[in-house]
């Protein structure tokens, strides 16, 4: 049925949630690169069971019971996020923490040239995905129980020396683009002017849309969440504009205006009309610095497939992308620095 231990979760199901039926079904959905994810039907109820990955972990990594937290947070918030179900912090039970929320039907994007969108269609739906984000950062963290989730200090300087430090524990060669980039970013980091809930992986696939609207159902895989600089979440977003299409959420070399899609500096006005930001920030550290991440992200999947733990078969495709990502951050560095890029 799975890789999971069914004996061990079904004992604890049981204590845990005693009106739920025995589990008729327990499938690991596809794609995902980190936490492995699996659908759980019992009876008539379908839950989502979200667990830490099989084998070494690195330092801070992984924490469901992080994710678990900001959804009991999000829930009374009346943000679009999944609505938690149980947490189990044994790992015992399953090999690992784990939680359950529940299962939210809808649609999910994939390629961000929404190929199968009328062009009419697009447009409203990326409106409503920058919405949504705007509306995570204008959610007061304190009210919500949570100003001690992210730790103090300038979120980018913490942020900037945890990936380089992930990045190395990870580390299989060398890319030169990323030592200037580990060299370059500690040395420009921008002053954050606002603190905020924020994604820290908010992209086109993981929102659930409305099957007949333009409107997100529930935002998924809060595993990067934490209090910190909102135009940061925001560019991870926006950085898009700046990948390559390739099937994936990027939309370089896309004519956007004949698709249907809004320009990047369509969707940065949207945006700071939203949050209230008078000013149209530059955005190219920040593509820097998130295409920074996302190789460290990369890596950590590359270390992990080396290792025979990678959580998706599409791992390989995902690590192939390691170099291009790379240079794609330091062209970007370099347009932040008023340089053309290479």
């Amino acid at each position: 049925m799975s890789d999971l231990d069914m004996e061990g979760l079904s004992r604890w199901l049981r204590g845990a949630l005693p009106a739920l039926p025995p589990v008729a079904r327990l499938e690991k959905f596809p794609g995902g690169q980190s936490n492995p994810t699996y659908r759980l039907d019992a009876g008539d109820q379908s839950l989502v069971l979200r667990r830490q990955p099989f084998g070494q972990l690195l330092p801070s990594a992984h924490a469901v019971d992080r994710e678990y937290r900001l959804l009991e947070a999000l829930a009374p918030a009346g943000f679009p996020a999944p609505r938690p179900v149980a947490m189990c912090d044994d790992a015992d039970v399953i090999g690992s923490k784990f939680y359950l929320m529940e299962r939210v039907e809808g649609r999910t994007f994939w390629d961000g040239a929404l190929p199968d969108l009328a062009p009419a269609d697009r447009r409203p739906l990326y409106h409503a995905l920058v919405d949504t984000i705007a509306a995570l950062h204008m959610i007061d963290h304190e009210a919500a129980g949570l100003g001690d989730f992210g730790a103090p200090g300038n979120y980018l300087e913490r942020q900037v020396h945890r990936w380089t430090k992930q990045y190395r524990a990870a580390q299989t060669d060398e890319i030169p683009e990323v030592e200037q980039l580990i060299a370059w970013l500690p040395l420009t980091i921008p002053a954050q002017d606002r603190k905020a809930i924020i994604h820290g992986d908010y992209r086109i696939d993981n929102v659930i849309v409305a099957p007949d609207a333009p409107r997100a159902r529930a935002v998924i895989d809060w595993e990067l969440a934490t209090i910190g600089d909102p135009l940061a979440d925001f560019a991870y977003f926006a950085m898009a504009w700046v990948m390559p299409h390739e099937g994936g959420s990027g939309l370089g070399g896309i004519d956007l205006d004949a698709e249907g899609i809004p320009s990047l500096a369509g969707i940065v006005k949207h945006y700071c009309e939203r949050t209230g930001r008078r000013r149209e920030p530059d955005l190219h550290w920040y593509f820097a610095f998130n295409l920074f991440r996302l190789v460290g992200i990369l890596q950590g999947i590359k270390r992990r497939m080396l290792e025979g733990n990678a959580s998706s078969a599409t791992a390989s495709e995902k690590v192939a992308q390691l170099g291009t990502l790379a240079q794609l951050g330091w062209q970007q560095a370099r347009l932040a620095c008023g340089l053309r890029p290479i």
